[in-house]
């Protein structure tokens, strides 16, 4: 059969989304939870990779985002929190990457993978909180694992997908 000079899109590898390094930079357009539409398509904006900000910015835009039904575009400021914290902290920005990952999942209708994901996501957070001893940046450890496994089961019972706004988290205590 050989091999092919072209991807199954009819485009040849040189024309595909890759940075110097040939590293995967797709930007292909993508809906609120993340899924890749076809090109030309107009999707919701991504969220820049890389960004530094403070840790209660990144909450804020995190939970602006959750509240909008964009649990994967969340999922990418925790991980630009996790990549550019303080290494104490990155295990915590992880749990939380994870959370937001489950709920994208749970809102596509992926049961398995939501369910998995928001349990791994609220075990890694409680790790965390049991070795910190404090709330960091107002984040309301205990509210957002309970809230995790809440959905996990809901989300296993239910089978179908969820609304992604309408289950967002509140990461911070309303005050």
């Amino acid at each position: 059969m050989g091999s092919m000079d072209s991807t199954s899109l009819g485009r040849t590898p040189a024309a595909r989304d890759r940075d110097s390094e040939g590293r995967a930079r797709n930007a292909r357009p993508r809906d609120g939870l993340g899924r890749p539409l076809p090109y030309g398509t107009k999707g919701v904006p991504r969220q820049p990779e890389g960004v530094v900000r403070r840790p209660e910015e990144s909450v804020a835009q995190a939970q602006r985002l959750l509240d909008e039904g964009k649990p994967f575009h969340a999922h990418e400021v925790f991980e630009d929190a996790w990549k550019s914290g303080p290494e104490e902290e990155r295990e915590l920005w992880r749990g939380l990457a994870q959370l937001a990952v489950g709920l994208t999942h749970a809102a596509r209708g992926n049961v398995t993978g939501g369910a998995r994901l928001l349990r791994r996501g609220a075990g890694a957070v409680e790790e965390w909180a049991a070795g910190a001893g404090h709330r960091p940046h107002g984040i309301d450890l205990a509210g957002v694992t309970a809230w995790a496994r809440e959905l996990a089961s809901e989300v296993e019972r239910g089978g179908g997908p969820v609304d992604a706004s309408a289950r967002a988290p509140r990461l911070r205590v309303a005050s």
